[in-house]
């Protein structure tokens, strides 16, 4: 909001840092506005962050490493979003194990979280684990006054905020898991002892051994969180049926997403060669658009014309890891078929960088296979995977 940047703070870096323990120190720190912004969605509507400023995401950090320590020990087992030593992949894995064993799925969507998040419970449940100790009253205090922080919109207005925590903010986060542990988690295990689940953030899986359970614990869950001050998005929220191999008939979800990995029936190879049809995680079509659009938004061909392969290597190397490394965990072809696209822009580069490629897309992918396959093949990364110019290693030169 006041268009400070992070080297710009680092200029004076021990001036600013007193300033923020000075006013926090003496319980005069008031957090300025966050910056709203719209971030597009996938599906064409857009998501509202709220960024804080520079100083202030300091002093909220300040306040998530006191806090964090207090109440991360009581966390749920089956909570992984923003948790240390916990990770995405982990709920993956946990979610892939449990639909092997149970057949029904209770697919979660919470309409709108982070902005209706109800302040008066966030408060309710940061107190009940700082009021025992007199030094942490600071706690509540700088947390009340984030919540309740206005929102500046674009065109410079303020608005009110009267629930949610901004998602964006270095704390929201942690109270965010803080309120669903006592909302959801907790609540899970004492009225559904037997029923697991795993959530990440606002995204939840649970698992049924039957349709009728699934359809129970789901009407459980709907009054539950709207006790709580929350909605389940009518539509996204749905009961889906593991359907695979060992398990006859059909239901009218027999899919579903979790954290960009798309569960479903798959042709999976035994041992022994054999083919069967295994309820297991890939990487979601969506996930596949997102990275192919990603990809287009390098403009290889236009911005990096005059760059060399291998600064395009350097520039490009680190993403697709991510990609595979993320990806590639489970279902690992799915996320390498991706990457012949990237090949495809590899090679629509330069035809237009070299004037001999300009009319000729056989010569630009010869010359590119020929370097994967003769002179550079660690050049790019996907490409030390087997996903070179002309097709998988062996293949095609």
């Amino acid at each position: 909001m006041d268009g400070e940047t992070l080297s710009m703070f680092d200029k004076d870096l021990e001036g600013n840092l007193y300033k923020i323990w000075n006013r926090m120190s003496s319980g005069s720190y008031f957090p300025p506005p966050v910056k709203r912004v719209e971030i597009p969605k996938k599906d064409g509507r857009t998501r509202p962050l709220g960024i804080p400023t520079v100083a202030d995401r300091v002093a909220q950090m300040v306040a998530k490493q006191v806090l964090e320590p207090l109440v991360e020990p009581m966390f749920h087992e089956d909570s992984y979003g923003y948790r240390p030593g916990r990770s995405a992949l982990d709920a993956v894995a946990k979610a892939r194990e449990r639909c092997w064993r149970l057949d029904w799925v209770i697919d979660l969507d919470i309409k709108g979280f982070f902005d209706n998040l109800p302040h008066d419970l966030i408060l309710k449940a940061v107190r009940h684990h700082t009021e025992s100790d007199s030094a942490l009253k600071w706690i509540p205090l700088y947390v009340e006054r984030w919540l309740k922080a206005p929102a500046q919109r674009e065109d410079g207005t303020l608005q009110e905020r009267t629930a949610g925590t901004p998602q964006g903010g270095v704390i929201s986060p942690l109270l965010a898991n803080l309120f669903m542990h006592y909302a959801f988690d907790a609540w899970m295990g004492r009225v559904f002892p037997n029923v697991p689940f795993e959530r990440y953030a606002d995204d939840a899986v649970i698992h049924c051994v039957s349709l009728a359970q699934a359809k129970y614990v789901l009407e459980g869950v709907r009054r539950r969180l709207k006790d709580k001050g929350l909605e389940l998005h009518p539509e996204k929220t749905k009961i889906v049926y593991c359907k695979d191999d060992s398990r006859p008939g059909d239901h009218d979800h027999t899919a579903f997403d979790f954290l960009s990995y798309t569960f479903r029936g798959r042709s999976v190879k035994t041992r022994d060669g054999k083919l069967f049809v295994g309820f297991n995680p890939a990487m979601s079509d969506k996930a596949k658009k997102a990275a192919r659009e990603a990809i287009r938004e390098w403009k290889l061909t236009t911005k990096m014309n005059t760059k060399t392969l291998s600064e395009l290597a350097s520039f490009i190397n680190p993403i697709v890891r991510g990609w595979v490394n993320y990806y590639g965990r489970f279902h690992r072809s799915e996320c390498l078929e991706l990457l012949d696209y990237l090949n495809l822009v590899l090679a629509r580069w330069a035809k237009r960088k070299y004037k001999r490629f300009h009319r000729d897309w056989t010569a630009a992918f010869r010359w590119l296979g020929d370097i994967a396959h003769q002179r550079q093949e660690g050049l790019f990364y996907h490409w030390t995977l087997g996903i070179r110019p002309g097709g998988w290693a062996g293949r095609a030169g």
